[in-house]
């Protein structure tokens, strides 16, 4: 048994070093010179250099990297925020509230999960265009907090935990919003976690939306700016490697700080009678 462990934790560990190689392959890279980068003799580079980082963060003009961080930043935090409070508010007044056409609602959520966020580009420009809202934050913000995956994900965990904690909590009289926001939102922690990060990755990744809506180089996230970096005719390497490692290092660190409770959702859907 103890040499099948043995291979079970060679095996896993190889599958995990494949996984991670392409992001140390990232990082290496950008430490490269660019003629390095273009004509790799070993992965590691044989001579070390920030000057793709210092490139980066000195090109303040043409490419803010600072001004497209910050703008990933308040888009992608205040995203999650609202997608979390709408989400887990909407999940409570179907699962709790009971309300009128709450179990077609959650239907309707479920089939417009099937349709491709593309289809709604168009419509979605000339309704921010009528808003004047275009080349703002709002067109990033507004209209990415109406998925309906955080309120279907939601549903499912509030489903699974017992009504009998909430009773009792409002026979000592608390309200509706109180046992909201001090009795079902503690219970459902993991699941809230796990939707926030999922939701903030997919927010800092989002490139169309960014594309679209935002007109002006100062208004651009992460993942647009990068692509600046590529021209029709040369693609600086080094510069986009070196940015794309440090757009990636938030999304390492979250990831880092909430897996606990990544994984306690996965396992485990909520408490049982």
């Amino acid at each position: 048994m103890k040499f099948l462990k043995w291979v079970v934790g060679i095996f896993m560990s190889l599958v995990a070093f494949l996984f991670i190689s392409p992001i140390l392959l990232m990082a290496m890279t950008s430490f490269k010179h660019e003629s390095d980068v273009l004509n790799p003799s070993t992965v590691v580079p044989k001579i070390w250099t920030f000057e793709n980082y210092r490139n980066v963060l000195s090109w303040a003009e043409e490419a803010p990297f600072g001004k497209w961080l910050l703008n990933s930043i308040f888009v992608s935090c205040s995203v999650t925020l609202l997608v979390l409070l709408f989400s887990s508010m909407a999940a409570y007044a179907i699962t709790r509230l009971k309300v009128p056409g709450g179990s077609q609602f959650l239907t309707v959520v479920i089939f417009s999960m099937m349709v491709p966020g593309q289809l709604f580009l168009v419509p979605v420009y000339f309704i921010l265009s009528k808003l004047h809202w275009l080349d703002t934050p709002f067109a990033l913000i507004i209209p990415a907090t109406a998925g309906g995956f955080g309120v279907f994900m939601l549903c499912q965990f509030m489903k699974a935990v017992p009504t009998a904690i909430e009773e009792a909590a409002m026979i000592d009289g608390c309200s509706l919003a109180g046992v909201y926001s001090k009795v079902t939102l503690p219970l459902i922690a993991p699941a809230l976690a796990t939707l926030g990060v999922f939701t903030f990755i997919g927010s800092w990744n989002d490139y169309v939306s960014p594309l679209v809506f935002m007109d002006s180089v100062r208004n651009y996230t992460l993942p647009v700016g990068i692509a600046m970096y590529q021209a029709s005719y040369y693609t600086e390497y080094g510069r986009t490697l070196a940015t794309s490692a440090m757009a990636s290092l938030p999304l390492m660190i979250i990831f880092l700080i909430f897996q606990k409770q990544i994984v306690d959702s996965m396992s485990s859907t909520g408490l049982k009678d």
